[in-house]
């Protein structure tokens, strides 16, 4: 099993849920989170004063999936959350020991 997290852009989210629903996975968690990149925060305007705001809102997306899934999943992801711009987010896949469903007590591929 692998667990698949995306930060990308907040408005590719439901693009995002989208391509992931129809790449057959049914679960995901979204958090709200901050960061930056090459990107390097933005210039933004206040009552004529200019401030930089170095840390991004974006959202990270993840989903853990079955390991013949993965390429699946990030092509989905990779496809809906591109804007070709700067500050598109990343997509990073680490390996996953085990699951249990709390619930049912389900364990591994039963819990995804």
């Amino acid at each position: 099993m692998k667990k698949v997290e995306a930060i990308i852009r907040p408005f590719k989210l439901e693009d995002v849920k989208l391509a992931l629903v129809n790449a057959g996975i049914v679960g995901m968690t979204v958090s709200e989170v901050r960061g930056f990149g090459k990107q390097k925060g933005q210039v933004e305007r206040y009552r004529g004063s200019e401030f930089t705001v170095e840390f991004l809102q974006k959202l990270k997306v993840e989903v853990v999936v079955d390991d013949e899934k993965v390429d699946a999943v990030l092509k989905s992801i990779a496809e809906a959350a591109k804007t070709g711009e700067i500050g598109d987010g990343k997509i990073f896949v680490s390996s996953v020991e085990s699951v249990l469903r709390i619930r049912t007590g389900d364990i591994d591929g039963e819990a995804l």
